[in-house]
Protein backbone atom coordinates (compact mmCIF):
# COMPACT_ATOMS: atom_id res chain seq x y z
CA UNK A 1 0.00 0.00 0.00
CA UNK A 2 1.79 3.20 -0.70
CA UNK A 3 1.13 6.67 1.24
CA UNK A 4 -1.09 8.20 -1.39
CA UNK A 5 -3.45 5.01 -1.31
CA UNK A 6 -3.27 5.35 2.72
CA UNK A 7 -4.58 9.25 2.19
CA UNK A 8 -7.44 8.00 -0.06
CA UNK A 9 -8.76 5.10 2.44
CA UNK A 10 -7.89 7.90 5.43
CA UNK A 11 -10.19 10.44 3.53
CA UNK A 12 -13.05 7.55 2.87
CA UNK A 13 -12.89 5.96 6.23
CA UNK A 14 -15.51 8.98 7.71
CA UNK A 15 -16.61 9.17 11.43
CA UNK A 16 -20.10 9.01 12.56
CA UNK A 17 -20.33 11.89 15.02
CA UNK A 18 -23.67 9.13 16.54
CA UNK A 19 -25.51 12.85 16.26
CA UNK A 20 -28.68 11.94 15.00
CA UNK A 21 -32.23 14.20 14.75
CA UNK A 22 -33.37 13.90 11.19
CA UNK A 23 -30.39 13.40 9.70
CA UNK A 24 -27.31 11.44 10.13
CA UNK A 25 -24.04 13.01 10.79
CA UNK A 26 -20.69 12.28 9.64
CA UNK A 27 -17.04 13.82 9.78
CA UNK A 28 -14.22 13.28 7.33
CA UNK A 29 -10.62 14.63 6.86
CA UNK A 30 -9.03 16.77 3.73
CA UNK A 31 -6.68 15.91 2.21
CA UNK A 32 -3.78 18.28 1.16
CA UNK A 33 -3.36 20.17 -2.39
CA UNK A 34 -0.97 22.52 -3.45
CA UNK A 35 -3.43 25.53 -4.16
CA UNK A 36 -5.50 25.03 -0.41
CA UNK A 37 -8.78 24.16 -2.26
CA UNK A 38 -10.08 20.64 -1.41
CA UNK A 39 -10.17 18.58 -4.79
CA UNK A 40 -13.59 17.84 -5.98
CA UNK A 41 -13.37 14.06 -6.08
CA UNK A 42 -12.75 13.76 -2.95
CA UNK A 43 -15.69 15.71 -1.70
CA UNK A 44 -17.69 13.26 -4.01
CA UNK A 45 -16.22 10.43 -2.95
CA UNK A 46 -16.71 10.89 0.63
CA UNK A 47 -20.58 12.04 0.46
CA UNK A 48 -21.30 9.05 -1.44
CA UNK A 49 -19.39 7.08 1.56
CA UNK A 50 -21.55 8.67 4.00
CA UNK A 51 -25.04 8.37 1.74
CA UNK A 52 -23.74 4.53 1.57
CA UNK A 53 -23.20 4.36 5.35
CA UNK A 54 -27.35 4.78 5.48
CA UNK A 55 -28.17 2.67 3.14
CA UNK A 56 -28.81 -0.97 3.16
CA UNK A 57 -25.82 -2.90 1.85
CA UNK A 58 -27.80 -5.02 -0.74
CA UNK A 59 -28.74 -1.87 -2.32
CA UNK A 60 -25.57 -0.41 -3.87
CA UNK A 61 -25.84 2.98 -5.65
CA UNK A 62 -26.36 3.09 -8.95
CA UNK A 63 -26.00 7.17 -9.72
CA UNK A 64 -25.72 10.63 -7.96
CA UNK A 65 -25.59 13.78 -8.84
CA UNK A 66 -23.99 16.31 -7.52
CA UNK A 67 -23.14 20.64 -7.40
CA UNK A 68 -19.97 22.14 -6.09
CA UNK A 69 -20.87 25.05 -4.31
CA UNK A 70 -18.07 26.59 -2.99
CA UNK A 71 -14.28 25.67 -2.52
CA UNK A 72 -13.25 23.72 0.14
CA UNK A 73 -10.67 24.05 2.57
CA UNK A 74 -7.76 21.45 2.81
CA UNK A 75 -6.82 23.18 6.43
CA UNK A 76 -10.42 22.00 8.25
CA UNK A 77 -12.28 18.47 8.22
CA UNK A 78 -15.78 18.69 6.46
CA UNK A 79 -19.13 17.41 8.06
CA UNK A 80 -21.81 15.48 6.15
CA UNK A 81 -25.41 15.37 6.51
CA UNK A 82 -27.14 12.86 5.00
CA UNK A 83 -31.16 13.15 4.43
CA UNK A 84 -32.93 9.73 4.26
CA UNK A 85 -35.38 11.42 1.51
CA UNK A 86 -37.01 7.64 0.51
CA UNK A 87 -37.04 4.15 1.02
CA UNK A 88 -39.00 1.97 -1.33
CA UNK A 89 -38.96 -1.44 -2.20
CA UNK A 90 -36.31 -1.42 -4.57
CA UNK A 91 -35.26 1.75 -4.62
CA UNK A 92 -33.04 4.35 -1.90
CA UNK A 93 -33.17 8.08 -2.04
CA UNK A 94 -30.60 10.04 -0.24
CA UNK A 95 -29.64 13.99 -0.28
CA UNK A 96 -25.58 14.18 1.26
CA UNK A 97 -24.89 18.17 2.05
CA UNK A 98 -20.91 18.72 3.10
CA UNK A 99 -20.46 21.61 5.20
CA UNK A 100 -17.40 23.57 6.30
CA UNK A 101 -17.88 26.71 8.45
CA UNK A 102 -21.56 25.98 8.86
CA UNK A 103 -21.63 26.14 4.94
CA UNK A 104 -22.45 24.18 2.26
CA UNK A 105 -19.94 23.19 -0.01
CA UNK A 106 -21.03 20.67 -1.77
CA UNK A 107 -24.83 19.39 -2.16
CA UNK A 108 -25.48 15.86 -3.54
CA UNK A 109 -28.39 13.34 -4.25
CA UNK A 110 -27.47 9.82 -4.69
CA UNK A 111 -29.91 6.86 -5.88
CA UNK A 112 -29.20 3.11 -4.86
CA UNK A 113 -30.98 0.12 -5.99
CA UNK A 114 -31.55 -3.33 -5.05
CA UNK A 115 -30.18 -5.36 -8.40
CA UNK A 116 -32.48 -6.99 -10.62
CA UNK A 117 -32.91 -8.76 -14.12
CA UNK A 118 -33.65 -6.67 -16.87
CA UNK A 119 -32.62 -5.67 -20.52
CA UNK A 120 -29.03 -4.83 -21.26
CA UNK A 121 -26.80 -3.47 -23.88
CA UNK A 122 -24.09 -0.76 -23.82
CA UNK A 123 -21.88 1.24 -26.17
CA UNK A 124 -18.48 -0.76 -27.28
CA UNK A 125 -15.44 0.75 -25.75
CA UNK A 126 -13.18 1.78 -28.80
CA UNK A 127 -11.08 -1.02 -30.09
CA UNK A 128 -7.64 1.73 -31.19
CA UNK A 129 -6.67 2.13 -27.87
CA UNK A 130 -3.32 0.79 -27.11
CA UNK A 131 -2.92 -0.54 -23.78
CA UNK A 132 -1.39 1.11 -20.27
CA UNK A 133 1.53 -0.77 -20.62
CA UNK A 134 2.22 0.51 -24.07
CA UNK A 135 1.82 4.61 -22.35
CA UNK A 136 3.87 5.89 -19.97
CA UNK A 137 2.35 7.26 -16.70
CA UNK A 138 1.73 10.89 -16.04
CA UNK A 139 4.08 10.75 -13.27
CA UNK A 140 7.15 9.45 -15.37
CA UNK A 141 6.21 12.66 -17.48
CA UNK A 142 6.43 14.74 -14.61
CA UNK A 143 9.71 13.43 -13.31
CA UNK A 144 12.13 17.10 -14.58
CA UNK A 145 9.37 19.75 -13.74
CA UNK A 146 10.19 20.82 -10.36
CA UNK A 147 6.91 22.98 -9.09
CA UNK A 148 4.55 22.65 -6.34
CA UNK A 149 1.02 20.82 -8.52
CA UNK A 150 3.64 19.22 -10.61
CA UNK A 151 5.24 17.18 -7.51
CA UNK A 152 1.60 16.48 -6.29
CA UNK A 153 0.33 14.99 -9.41
CA UNK A 154 3.68 13.60 -9.82
CA UNK A 155 3.45 12.25 -5.90
CA UNK A 156 1.01 12.44 -4.11
CA UNK A 157 -2.14 11.31 -6.17
CA UNK A 158 -3.75 7.75 -5.00
CA UNK A 159 -4.05 6.85 -9.03
CA UNK A 160 -1.55 5.74 -11.82
CA UNK A 161 -3.01 7.72 -15.26
CA UNK A 162 -1.85 7.39 -18.31
CA UNK A 163 -3.01 9.74 -21.05
CA UNK A 164 -3.33 7.34 -24.83
CA UNK A 165 -2.11 10.14 -26.51
CA UNK A 166 -0.39 12.85 -24.13
CA UNK A 167 -2.01 14.97 -20.75
CA UNK A 168 -2.27 18.54 -21.58
CA UNK A 169 -0.23 19.46 -18.16
CA UNK A 170 2.24 21.76 -19.86
CA UNK A 171 1.76 21.23 -23.91
CA UNK A 172 -0.51 20.29 -26.19
CA UNK A 173 0.40 17.98 -28.69
CA UNK A 174 -1.56 16.77 -31.48
CA UNK A 175 -4.65 18.32 -32.92
CA UNK A 176 -6.67 20.25 -30.94
CA UNK A 177 -9.64 18.11 -30.76
CA UNK A 178 -12.58 18.10 -28.19
CA UNK A 179 -11.65 14.01 -26.88
CA UNK A 180 -9.28 12.15 -25.17
CA UNK A 181 -8.90 8.68 -23.74
CA UNK A 182 -6.86 7.93 -20.31
CA UNK A 183 -6.15 4.93 -18.32
CA UNK A 184 -5.86 4.63 -14.86
CA UNK A 185 -5.72 2.34 -11.69
CA UNK A 186 -5.26 2.61 -8.18
CA UNK A 187 -0.82 2.49 -7.19
CA UNK A 188 -2.23 -0.31 -4.96
CA UNK A 189 -4.77 -3.53 -3.76
CA UNK A 190 -7.63 -1.99 -2.04
CA UNK A 191 -9.86 -4.23 0.17
CA UNK A 192 -12.57 -5.89 -1.53
CA UNK A 193 -15.49 -3.90 -0.36
CA UNK A 194 -17.35 -2.95 -3.54
CA UNK A 195 -18.34 -0.05 -1.79
CA UNK A 196 -15.51 1.48 -1.10
CA UNK A 197 -14.43 0.32 -5.23
CA UNK A 198 -17.24 2.03 -6.16
CA UNK A 199 -16.66 5.46 -3.87
CA UNK A 200 -13.28 5.49 -5.56
CA UNK A 201 -14.50 5.39 -8.73
CA UNK A 202 -16.28 8.70 -7.85
CA UNK A 203 -13.29 9.97 -6.54
CA UNK A 204 -10.76 8.88 -9.58
CA UNK A 205 -13.61 10.36 -11.99
CA UNK A 206 -13.41 14.15 -11.20
CA UNK A 207 -9.65 13.87 -12.74
CA UNK A 208 -9.33 14.92 -16.03
CA UNK A 209 -12.90 14.82 -17.50
CA UNK A 210 -12.78 18.67 -18.17
CA UNK A 211 -9.32 18.62 -20.08
CA UNK A 212 -11.15 17.68 -23.59
CA UNK A 213 -12.59 21.09 -23.09
CA UNK A 214 -8.89 22.52 -22.68
CA UNK A 215 -7.69 20.51 -25.61
CA UNK A 216 -10.05 21.56 -28.01
CA UNK A 217 -8.90 24.93 -28.02
CA UNK A 218 -5.17 24.39 -27.28
CA UNK A 219 -4.74 25.60 -23.62
CA UNK A 220 -3.03 23.84 -20.88
CA UNK A 221 -3.37 23.52 -16.99
CA UNK A 222 -0.12 25.52 -16.81
CA UNK A 223 -1.75 28.29 -18.65
CA UNK A 224 -1.15 31.69 -16.76
CA UNK A 225 -4.14 32.96 -15.37
CA UNK A 226 -6.09 30.15 -16.38
CA UNK A 227 -8.99 29.83 -13.71
CA UNK A 228 -10.82 26.68 -14.37
CA UNK A 229 -13.68 24.97 -11.27
CA UNK A 230 -15.76 21.94 -11.47
CA UNK A 231 -19.92 23.40 -11.28
CA UNK A 232 -21.57 19.81 -10.99
CA UNK A 233 -20.92 16.49 -11.29
CA UNK A 234 -23.00 13.22 -12.32
CA UNK A 235 -22.24 9.44 -12.54
CA UNK A 236 -24.23 6.83 -13.29
CA UNK A 237 -22.79 3.18 -12.06
CA UNK A 238 -23.56 0.32 -14.49
CA UNK A 239 -21.85 -2.48 -13.44
CA UNK A 240 -19.13 -3.38 -11.31
CA UNK A 241 -15.48 -3.23 -11.66
CA UNK A 242 -12.34 -2.68 -8.97
CA UNK A 243 -10.06 0.25 -9.51
CA UNK A 244 -7.28 -1.38 -8.54
CA UNK A 245 -7.33 -3.00 -11.72
CA UNK A 246 -6.92 -0.71 -15.52
CA UNK A 247 -9.75 1.18 -16.10
CA UNK A 248 -10.01 3.34 -19.84
CA UNK A 249 -11.68 6.91 -19.05
CA UNK A 250 -13.11 7.98 -22.74
CA UNK A 251 -13.83 11.87 -22.26
CA UNK A 252 -15.38 14.27 -24.94
CA UNK A 253 -16.67 17.85 -24.39
CA UNK A 254 -19.85 18.27 -26.53
CA UNK A 255 -19.92 21.89 -25.98
CA UNK A 256 -18.43 25.07 -24.39
CA UNK A 257 -20.13 28.06 -23.96
CA UNK A 258 -20.62 31.47 -21.50
CA UNK A 259 -17.35 30.63 -19.91
CA UNK A 260 -18.67 27.08 -19.35
CA UNK A 261 -17.41 23.28 -20.69
CA UNK A 262 -19.34 20.38 -20.54
CA UNK A 263 -17.39 16.98 -20.56
CA UNK A 264 -19.17 13.27 -21.08
CA UNK A 265 -17.01 10.14 -19.81
CA UNK A 266 -16.84 6.64 -20.19
CA UNK A 267 -14.96 4.09 -17.89
CA UNK A 268 -14.30 0.83 -19.25
CA UNK A 269 -12.51 -2.52 -17.89
CA UNK A 270 -9.98 -4.20 -20.03
CA UNK A 271 -12.77 -6.51 -20.56
CA UNK A 272 -14.49 -3.80 -22.89
CA UNK A 273 -17.28 -4.15 -20.11
CA UNK A 274 -19.02 -0.55 -19.49
CA UNK A 275 -18.80 0.02 -15.59
CA UNK A 276 -19.35 4.05 -15.55
CA UNK A 277 -20.78 7.09 -17.44
CA UNK A 278 -20.15 10.63 -16.16
CA UNK A 279 -20.83 14.35 -16.79
CA UNK A 280 -19.35 17.53 -15.64
CA UNK A 281 -19.36 20.59 -16.29
CA UNK A 282 -17.10 23.27 -15.49
CA UNK A 283 -16.22 26.98 -15.14
CA UNK A 284 -13.27 27.69 -17.70
CA UNK A 285 -11.96 31.50 -18.18
CA UNK A 286 -9.28 32.11 -19.72
CA UNK A 287 -6.86 35.13 -19.81
CA UNK A 288 -8.30 38.47 -21.62
CA UNK A 289 -6.59 40.04 -24.69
Amino acid sequence: MTQPLDGLLTALELTDTGARTDEDIFTGPSQWMPHGRVFGGQVLAQSVVAAMRTTPSERPIHSMHGYFLRPGDVNQPITFSVDRIHDGRSFSTRRTQAYQNGLPILSMIASFQVPDEGIDHQVDMPTDIPGPEEIPSDSDLLADVDHPVSRHWRDDRPFDLRHVTSPVYLTVEGEHVAHQAVWFKALGKLPDDPDLHRAALAYASDYSILEPVLRRHGVTWSTPGLKIASLDHAMWWHRFSRVDEWLLYVQESPSATSGRGLSLGRIYNRDGMLVANVAQEGMVRLPRG
